[in-house]
């Protein structure tokens, strides 16, 4: 089992920043790809970004690709979602989730266990 707890979330300005941590408890964190999520209202979960178990291999949206950086700590068991240039339309409830696999995973059947999310809130 694992448990995932999310926090730094908030209202920000548009161009603003936010960074998001998901720290993780439970079983091997390091042997796990991440990821994260966000859900708009009224729109489905999308995926945003995810990074391997090692930390080597990193995959993003095209909606975020430059903007957002996902990072791990497999020493703190924590990874992390650096968010820059925010916009409104990035305004969601942001989810942590924790793969079933190694490599990185873009589709939410790639993960076993999520976090109970973060709301992102952007003002224009």
């Amino acid at each position: 089992q694992v448990q995932l707890v999310e926090s730094g979330g908030g209202l920000v300005q548009a161009g603003g920043s936010l960074r998001l941590t998901c720290a993780a408890s439970g079983r091997t964190f390091s042997s796990n790809s991440m990821g994260w999520f966000r859900q708009a209202p009224g729109k489905e979960r999308e995926f945003v970004a995810a990074i391997s178990a090692s930390g080597g291999s990193t995959l993003y949206a095209d909606s975020v690709k430059g903007r957002f950086t996902i990072s791990r700590d497999n020493a703190k068991n924590t990874v992390y979602l650096q968010m820059n240039s925010l916009k409104p339309e990035d305004t969601a409830v942001y989810y942590c989730a924790a793969g079933s696999r190694r490599a990185v995973v873009r589709t939410s059947d790639g993960y076993a266990y999520w976090g109970q999310g973060t709301q992102v809130t952007v003002s224009s």
